[in-house]
């Protein structure tokens, strides 16, 4: 990032995507810690249709991209600063959008030797028609995050699922992971720590964003090399999508098959930072304040990432 004095640093946030609430509080929760942390003139953004004119006007040192879902998280604004040549955090054009892609990021985790389910990539309507694989099974869209539209089909007696008209016209149906939910933040070249999520049913959008919705364990309670085993897979999958910055590596681990019971379920280019986010709580729990994580990002920020 440039050496200036007091530099500007434009926070991304909001836009047109299912999680645009998410992204508002997690650019809120982040300009107000950059204020705290100070040495920045930081100018909050709520990226619009616009986006390109504000930038270019605003004109800023740097930006801090707290969008999550489709445009702000698979390479598209990713694309945007690059032409303007504007540094932003977090991951670039290629990895954001391979990441994104459920599917393709899967291919990335098997060419590289890491655990994945098996799933397909089918018709919305074909889903709805009859069972596609044998249950339990996850229905989801190939390309949104925080568990939106996730349905989980646990047994053939239910019969298919009836899908939102929301969900896109392709969608993943993956096999059900049983076990435990992990998840493992990486900070530039090194893997925090292991957070077990634990929560009363389905880890869906309520769980993760409601006050209570579930309670995370930091550091996890587990085996030390299932705990490992997480830092290992979650610094390799960063590695192997050509992650930058920070990224959050999701896992589900069935303990009574040990380690072979680890299996990654995604990685998320740009890890939610609201009150509940994992996270800042790893940051927090391995030493760095959020005031200081997203000073942290801001001086890694760049260009061609």
């Amino acid at each position: 990032m440039s050496s200036r004095t007091n530099p500007t640093v434009a926070v991304l946030m909001g836009g047109p995507s299912a999680e645009r609430e998410v992204s508002l509080n997690s650019g809120r929760a982040c300009a107000a810690a950059l204020r705290e942390h100070g040495g920045y003139k930081v100018v909050e953004v709520d990226a619009g249709p616009d986006l390109y004119a504000v930038l270019t006007g605003l004109a800023p040192d740097a930006v801090l991209n707290c969008l999550h879902g489709r445009w702000g998280e698979d390479g598209c604004v990713q694309g945007i600063l690059e032409w303007l040549k504007i540094p932003y955090t977090h991951s670039g054009v290629l990895a954001s959008a391979v990441a994104m892609d459920k599917q393709r990021c899967k291919d990335v985790f098997r060419a590289a030797g890491l655990p994945v389910v098996d799933s397909i990539i089918v018709p919305a309507e074909q889903v709805r028609g009859g069972h596609v694989m044998t249950p339990p099974y996850v229905v989801k869209p190939n390309n949104e995050g925080s568990s939106v539209g996730v349905y989980l089909v646990a047994d053939s007696n239910n019969g298919p699922p009836q899908l939102d008209d929301s969900m896109p016209e392709m969608v993943m149906v993956e096999a059900f992971a049983p076990g435990r939910e992990l998840t493992t933040t990486v900070l530039g070249d090194r893997a925090l720590t292991v957070t077990d999520i634990v929560t009363t049913g389905w880890y869906d959008y309520d769980a993760k964003y409601k006050e209570g919705g579930s309670s995370h364990i930091v550091p996890a309670d587990i085996p030390r090399e299932i705990f490992d085993l997480c830092l290992d897979y979650a610094l390799r999958a960063h590695i192997a999508l050509g992650c930058r910055g920070v990224s959050r590596t999701d896992f589900r681990w069935d303990e009574t098959r040990g380690a072979a019971g680890l299996i990654l379920l995604e990685t998320n280019t740009q890890p939610g930072m609201t009150s509940t986010s994992l996270t800042p709580e790893q940051a927090q729990a391995t030493g760095i304040s959020f005031p200081a994580l997203c000073a942290w990002m801001v001086e890694d920020a760049s260009c061609a990432r």
